[in-house]
């Protein structure tokens, strides 16, 4: 069984969580980190757009995440060459996105239980990884299929499981409902991680004080904040205009210019979110003609 250097995770976001905020995460303490969702039609058909998705800088331990639906494919991933240096294979069961929904996959999967619990047993067959998978508690608004999907996640082989407290059609909407989870946790050996909302250690406190879960996995709660991680673990943390300047760094060591201006001012914009005159400091970051001047459009702000 994978060794997480802590409980709480890094969930993947899609256009965020790359190789150098990873690292940054996996830094402040990450048990885990989780890279952006991987096709695995993709690695089938050697998609270069997948190549940028599957760099990393050391962060470790790391998962891949994978996402389709046709089982032979995505157990063939799992073999894929391009993933043996990652320490879990992550299956993608849980996004809302509507184009992932519309090809039956993400959170489209939790309608057929059934060929879930096939990709997931010929994935573990196949896969010299732990597999884990991520997914909601269900599909439509009043659904709660939580509890059978994990015993089904269970029982075809998954090392561990990420449950987000919400419906496919609540989207990111409302809160997070922890309850199904907390109850799944008391049924399922498996180690169980509660996501959804997860931005204060008194949410964490909440979720580790009244539950069974394993761990917590955070996500868009990382989003400016990677230190997030420090800070519920109780350790020493660095300011946000160090953190910009980690990052920056990080993104220096592992991508190209073009890459860099037009990836980072979007997370230059969750920097700053909360001050004064964020509004106008978020346009300034969006109108710099370069990155540098974005940057010292954040760190100026943060005085």
């Amino acid at each position: 069984m994978l060794n997480f250097k802590s409980n709480i995770i890094l969930a993947p976001l899609a256009g965020f969580t790359d190789c150098a905020f990873r690292k940054l995460c996996s830094d402040f303490g990450a048990g885990l980190t989780v890279t952006e969702m991987v096709s695995a039609k993709g690695l089938h058909y050697n998609n270069d757009n997948t190549e940028v998705l599957l760099k990393t800088a050391g962060e470790t331990p790391c998962a891949v995440q994978i996402f389709g639906s046709d089982p032979d494919i995505m157990a063939e991933a799992t073999t894929n060459e391009k993933l043996q240096k990652f320490d879990v294979i992550d299956i993608n069961m849980g996004c809302p996105v509507p184009k992932i929904v519309k090809n039956g996959e993400g959170s489209a999967l939790l309608n057929d239980i059934k060929l879930a619990e096939k990709i997931i047993t010929k994935c573990v067959k196949t896969s010299p990884k732990p597999i884990s998978v991520k997914f909601r508690i269900g599909f439509k608004e009043n659904d709660d299929i939580c509890l059978d999907f994990a015993k089904m996640c269970e029982a075809s082989g998954a090392k561990f499981i990420t449950i987000h407290g919400r419906t496919r059609e609540q989207y990111y909407s409302g809160k997070a409902k922890f309850e199904s989870i907390f109850k799944t946790a008391e049924q399922v050996k498996i180690p169980v991680f509660a996501n959804g909302d997860i931005t204060t250690i008194d949410d964490y406190n909440f979720i580790m004080n009244n539950s069974n879960v394993y761990g917590v996995a955070i996500g868009r709660g990382a989003l400016g904040n990677p230190a997030i991680f420090s800070n519920l673990l109780g350790k020493s943390t660095v300011n946000k205009k160090q953190q910009i300047l980690m990052h920056y760094n990080y993104l220096k060591q592992n991508f190209n210019e073009h890459y860099i201006f037009t990836n980072f001012r979007k997370h230059l914009v969750y920097y700053i979110d909360g001050i004064k005159n964020a509004r106008s400091v978020r346009s300034a970051i969006f109108t710099a003609q370069t990155i540098e001047q974005a940057i010292n459009f954040a760190l100026n702000a943060l005085i």
